[in-house]
């Protein structure tokens, strides 16, 4: 087993997508929430080995969870004591002194250890060069220098591994440090002396990077970039990944459908085969894929931002508002992305090093109010109040910010105490060109584990939702009856059950709690549910409710005992509070583990609840 370790942008990541390629996979450290990419890296035609990306470190003295986890899987490494087991350290050409420090502490756990020098072209053009022979000797251990971005030097490594590999014996300057070399004063006399001896020369000089971050740091420059790559991200996920889904889901809907209903008539299978192959299966598969041209677009857009190092200034010019809040500056990117869809948003919060703020982020983004229930905001302000329905959406995207606030402040002083802010500790990359190959690798990468492990999940509750909507709650009815009510299957009787406990929310009414059912699957969903249920067509435009819109207020003044305009603003709270869409719930499970989700869920319905019965009980006094 070999372990990539190193300071966090260093290239660490990218070196172990290009090693491992495909054959990676994440998991998370035995009792903890931090991640782990774990994969095989085939060093030849014959030879392979297992590889673990560990979180990017600045110290192995542990400050946070996911400096333990790294400090506690090198020392098990090391007790271990296996011929073929190993660590790559990643040094870094422009901090070669920190880097230094993190090796000599590696070094006090007994392992063995190869060196990998990383960002040598960045160094250069800052003046600094270094002697990699002269540094490797110093060390004592085998450095190589490489370039991840370029593939450069991958060969080399895989020769200095496979020669250890075939001759596992520790060289003396490969054992385990004393205790006396281990002390802060002892390294950082070490550092000094290795330095000299790789005939460091380090020559202060002003590059582009300087010459960029003297003006993009600045707020008034920098603030209004940010929201420009902000309004360009959402701009191509609306005119670009709209068009790109729906083609998806008409290719899924049409061609894919009407072959598969040929080959079912064909076996003479029963009409509830075609509905559970139509509705349940292939709309679980038209859900995945319909999200994968967003995706992608979104992952591109991230990796971007990341590689190019463009991201890291960006947490530097929202830490300050974030800390407030109790969270990682690079929370701003995840939580705004999260205004046009929770699901990327999950995935961009991968960028933030530190478990506890990743998770805590990710508990937040459903939080932010998605594209999708802005058409719930329209139908519902447009049906109730005709004549404020601009205001009233707009008040719903600030009751949006106001809860993700409230959320953090609260979160980071209860359940994330440990998680508080500390003062950020960053090294601000220097910008570079991405590399397509790297992205395209990437990106790749990320969209196939959204597909495989999300896809399972939403396959599965897919065909949950069938089972309730074909079944009949009677006998009067066969299963997968198109011309069964939806009041009369098992969805309708579930929604019957539901109804009563939104009986303080002012909508105690199975076509409310039949909505919301759906509204998990999906939140535009929501509309077209009440029209089904209510039997009428579904308006084109939202903000003209038409006949659905009058049946809707009557049955809301019915269930609120005449005050409907409160029971449509508890509604909409209830709506952008609760369980977020079935492929966002699929995306928290895939990063953050099955028992987090399924308490995320419960408290936010919880909290949703209590929102709504708020809202509602003051709104019908007022």
């Amino acid at each position: 087993m070999i372990l990539l370790v190193g300071h966090p942008n260093v290239g660490k990541s990218t070196l172990f997508n290009t090693l491992t390629g495909s054959r990676q996979k994440t998991m998370n450290a035995p009792r903890t929430t931090v991640t782990m990419e774990t994969g095989t890296w085939r060093l030849d035609d014959t030879t392979t080995t297992g590889l673990v990306d560990l979180p990017g470190t600045y110290s192995l003295l542990p400050q946070s969870p996911d400096e333990e986890v790294t400090a506690q899987e090198i020392s098990r490494l090391a007790e271990k004591s296996a011929p073929d087991d190993l660590v790559i350290v990643v040094l870094d050409a422009t901090a070669l002194a920190s880097s230094l420090y993190l090796l000599r502490q590696v070094q006090q756990h007994g392992a063995t250890i190869i060196g990998a020098l990383t960002l040598n072209d960045v160094a250069h053009t800052r003046g600094s060069t270094i002697n990699t022979a002269a540094l490797a000797h110093a060390v004592g251990i085998p450095i190589v220098e490489l370039n991840p971005r370029t593939s450069h030097g991958i060969n080399d490594l895989a020769h200095a591994v496979t020669q250890h590999l075939n001759a596992p014996a520790a060289p003396p300057a490969q054992q385990k440090i004393t205790p006396h070399e281990s002390s802060p004063e002892h390294i950082f006399d070490w550092v000094a002396s290795v330095l000299d001896a790789a005939e460091v020369n380090d020559t202060a000089t002003t590059t582009p990077t300087d010459t960029i971050d003297s003006w993009l740091l600045r707020p008034w420059l920098g603030i209004p970039l940010f929201f420009a790559v902000l309004w360009s991200t959402f701009h191509l996920t609306t005119t670009v990944a709209g068009p790109l889904q729906d083609l998806a889901e008409s290719f899924i809907t049409g061609p894919v459908t009407t072959g598969l209903l040929a080959l079912t008539s064909a076996l003479h299978a029963p009409p509830w085969v075609d509905s559970m192959l139509v509705d349940g299966l292939l709309g679980g598969v038209g859900t995945v894929l319909s999200f994968l041209p967003l995706m992608v677009i979104i992952f591109t857009l991230i990796y971007l931002l990341e590689d190019s190092g463009y991201l890291a200034r960006v947490a530097v010019m929202g830490n300050h508002v974030m800390q407030k809040l109790g969270l990682d500056g690079r929370a701003i990117l995840p939580l705004v992305i999260g205004f046009g869809c929770n699901i990327p948003a999950l995935s961009a919060t991968k960028t933030i090093p530190d478990s506890r703020h990743r998770l805590l982020t990710g508990l937040l983004v459903p939080f932010s109010s998605c594209t999708a229930r802005l058409v719930i905001y329209l139908f519902l302000a447009s049906a109730f109040f005709p004549n404020h329905a601009g205001t009233v959406v707009f008040l719903m995207y600030l009751a949006s910010a106001l809860t993700i606030t409230l959320g953090a402040l609260v979160l980071s002083r209860t359940a994330f105490r440990s998680a508080v802010s500390q003062p950020l500790l960053l090294v601000l990359p220097a910008y570079q060109t991405p590399r397509l190959t790297q992205l395209g690798r990437a990106v790749f990468i990320r969209c196939t584990s959204f597909i495989t492990r999300a896809g399972v999940l939403i396959l599965s509750l897919s065909l949950g939702v069938w089972v309730l909507m074909a079944f009949p709650a009677t006998s009067e009815y066969s299963i997968g009856d198109p011309t069964m009510p939806a009041h009369e299957s098992l969805f309708g009787a579930t929604a019957d059950t539901i109804a009563p406990i939104f009986a303080p929310a002012g909508f105690d009414d199975w076509h409310a709690s039949a909505a919301l059912i759906t509204g998990f699957v999906a939140k535009e969903a929501v509309v077209g549910t009440f029209a089904t249920t209510y039997g009428v067509d579904e308006p084109q435009d939202p903000a003209l409710a038409g006949d659905l819109g009058a049946r809707l207020r009557a049955t809301f003044d019915e269930s609120s005992g005449g005050h409907p305009g409160a029971a449509a603003l508890a509604f909409m709270v209830f709506c952008l509070v609760y369980t977020p869409c079935l492929v966002t719930v699929a995306e928290q499970r895939r990063l953050f583990g099955g028992r987090i989700t399924a308490l995320a869920a419960a408290g936010s319905l919880t909290f949703a609840w209590v929102l709504a019965v708020v809202v509602f009980q003051v709104g019908r006094l007022l």
